[in-house]
């Protein structure tokens, strides 16, 4: 991913607001979408939670491949194998390698 893209998404869109419990009991509620009746306001608001949720899941990607560089740290007495972490995270073992490497370039660059 480019670096321009990368930073556009770091732009924070629309604010992700937690739904009441009993919203999130009614399975039609979704962030009150269902109540816009214009089409291009409905459409301006869920793309704003599409750009935010796509933001957040990369966040938060980086931040589980931070934690399996740390956690697979040959310095760390406790650190644990790919095979480990992968049991952990629910990922294959390979995947669990990518993201600890993943998380090392992210360290040394300090860009999490």
């Amino acid at each position: 991913m480019a670096e321009s893209e990368r930073g556009e998404r770091r732009l924070r869109p629309a604010p992700l607001l937690f739904e009441p419990a009993e919203a999130a009991a009614d399975p039609e509620h979704f962030f009150d979408l269902e109540s816009i009746e214009d089409p291009r306001e409905l459409l301006t608001r869920a793309t704003e939670l599409t750009l935010a949720f796509r933001a957040a899941t990369d966040r938060a990607m980086e931040f589980q491949a931070v934690a399996a560089a740390q956690l697979a740290d040959p310095r760390r007495f406790d650190r644990l194998t790919a095979a480990d972490i992968a049991a952990r995270a629910e990922w294959t073992e390979d995947y669990a390698r990518k993201m600890i490497e993943f998380g090392r370039d992210l360290l040394r660059h300090g860009t999490s």
